[in-house]
């Protein structure tokens, strides 16, 4: 009997699979000496084979160097994981950097440095399309 709320298997296993890799890829930048990263999401293909890991950087610009170590890393995590974890078979991790962060900053910067809109400014224009805009 399905419940009204679906928590599919994908689910949990991607969630699960973020809180240990989170612990595993903390681990491996202190003991590689990796550029800081932190896992911000994991999705789990339908069959459980592959997980999309995206990762997000402190320092943006050396994202790439730090995605390129945890691929080169992934098979060792891979089997770190199936010690961690009570699955029959492990997915196959792809590591991918996560640039939300970096462009919600940007859209924060751009909207800082937008001019302030005068109190009278917005009224003002909707009261024009009517008429009703008193002169000055």
């Amino acid at each position: 009997m399905p419940s009204s709320k679906s928590f599919h298997r994908t689910d949990r296993v991607s969630a699960q699979l973020r809180r240990e890799l989170g612990t595993l890829v903390h681990e491996a930048v202190r003991e590689h000496n990796l550029p800081s990263v932190s896992v911000s999401d994991v999705e789990v293909s339908r069959d459980l084979a592959h997980a999309k890991v995206f990762v997000t950087a402190l320092q943006a610009e050396r994202s790439k160097e730090a995605v390129k170590a945890l691929k080169e890393l992934s098979r060792e995590l891979r089997y770190q994981l199936g010690r961690a974890m009570k699955l029959r078979h492990v997915p196959e991790l792809h590591f991918h950097y996560d640039d939300s962060v970096d462009r919600g900053e940007r859209i924060g910067i751009l909207l800082r440095d937008l001019p302030p809109l005068e109190a009278g400014q917005a009224d003002g224009e909707a009261s024009d399309a009517d008429g009703d805009a008193k002169p000055e």
